[in-house]
C-alpha cells in the first residue's frame, strides 16, 4: 500500500495512473476509521480502479479547540484497517498541516446558498468554512473522478455538493448509506470515547428517530419535534442539542408538510461530553 505525506508527491503519482487510464476514487477522512469508513471505500473500490484515502484531522473545522486535542489519532491501525480490503489498490495520504495549510492555518470563507447556516451551522461557528476549505483543497490534491461521503453528516454532504457546484469543480460526490452498528448507533469515531454506559445508552438515538419517522406519517412536524423532546427528558445520560425536520434540498425546517417535498429528520445529542449526530429519511 502506497503512503504519502507529501501532496507534490502524491499529485505527481496520479497524473501517472491517469495518463494510463485509471480510474480514481477518493474517500477523505479524519482517521480513526471503522467499518463505516470501511463501507465508503468499498464503494469506491467497486466503481473505481483505484482508491485514494486521506487521513487528515482537520485543525479548522473544529469550533471547540478541547475537541481538537482529543480527536483520536490512529494512523498505523488505519493503514492495517485498510489493508484488508484493498492493500494493492488503495493509496493513502496523510499530511501534516503544514503541507495542507503552510504556515497559515486558517479557513476561507465560503457561502453554500444558505445551507451553511442550518443545524451544525448554527452550532458550530465557522465548522462548514473548514468543512469547505479542507475538501476543497483535498479535491484539487488528488483530482478524482468521483469522492465518497457517508449520509451521516447529510448536511456536509449536501454542502460538498454545492461547494462542487458552484467551484464547477470536475468531480462526482458520492452519499452512501449510513453505516450502523447491530443496536443502530451511526457508526462513529467519537463513538469509542464513549463511556460503557453511554455507550449502551445511546442506541436510544436511532430508535428515536425510527419511531419519529413512524410519526411523521400521522402528525405535524412541530408534533413530531415536541414527542422527540420529550422523550429525551427521560434519559438522563443523553442531552438532546437539536431535533428537527428539514427539506433535504434546502435544509430548512418545515413548517407545513407538502408530498411534493423529501425530508429528513436531524438530531444531536450529547452523550457526555460527546457530541453525536444522526438522521433519517422521512419519505
Amino acid at each position: 500500500m502506497k503512503n504519502f505525506q507529501n501532496k507534490a508527491k502524491l499529485s505527481t503519482y496520479i497524473s501517472l495512473l491517469k495518463d494510463r487510464g485509471t480510474s480514481i476514487g477518493f474517500v477523505p477522512t479524519m482517521g480513526a476509521l471503522h467499518n463505516g469508513h470501511l463501507s465508503l471505500v468499498n464503494q469506491g473500490l467497486s466503481e473505481n480502479d483505484i482508491v485514494v484515502v486521506s487521513i487528515f484531522v482537520n485543525p479548522t473545522q473544529f469550533d471547540n479547540k478541547e475537541d481538537l486535542v482529543k480527536y483520536p489519532r490512529t494512523l498505523e491501525a488505519d493503514i492495517a484497517l485498510l489493508k484488508t480490503v484493498g492493500d494493492d489498490r488503495i493509496i493513502v495520504y496523510a499530511p501534516t498541516d503544514e503541507d495542507i495549510y503552510g504556515d497559515n492555518i486558517k479557513s476561507q470563507t465560503f457561502t453554500f446558498d444558505g445551507l451553511e447556516h442550518e443545524m451544525e451551522g448554527a452550532f458550530r461557528h465557522g465548522h462548514f468554512d473548514g468543512v469547505g476549505t479542507i475538501v476543497k483543497r483535498l479535491l484539487e490534491i488528488v483530482t478524482p473522478d468521483a469522492a465518497y461521503f457517508g449520509e451521516k453528516d447529510f448536511q456536509q454532504l449536501q454542502i460538498i455538493r454545492k461547494l462542487v457546484e458552484l467551484h464547477h469543480l470536475p468531480v462526482k460526490i458520492v452519499g452512501c448509506p449510513i453505516h450502523r452498528a447491530d443496536d443502530g448507533l451511526a457508526m462513529s469515531s467519537r463513538n469509542a470515547r464513549l463511556t460503557p454506559k453511554h455507550r449502551e445508552t445511546a442506541s436510544f438515538i436511532y430508535k428515536t428517530l425510527k419511531t419519529a419517522k413512524k410519526k411523521f406519517g400521522t402528525k405535524s412536524a412541530q408534533g413530531v419535534t415536541e414527542w422527540v423532546t420529550e422523550q429525551f427528558k427521560n434519559e438522563p445520560l443523553l442531552e438532546l442539542e437539536y431535533f428537527l425536520i428539514a427539506d433535504v434540498k434546502t435544509l430548512k425546517p418545515v413548517k407545513r408538510k407538502s408530498t411534493k417535498k423529501a425530508y429528513r429528520a436531524f438530531i444531536a445529542v450529547y452523550a457526555g461530553d460527546i457530541r453525536l449526530i444522526d438522521n433519517i429519511a422521512l419519505n
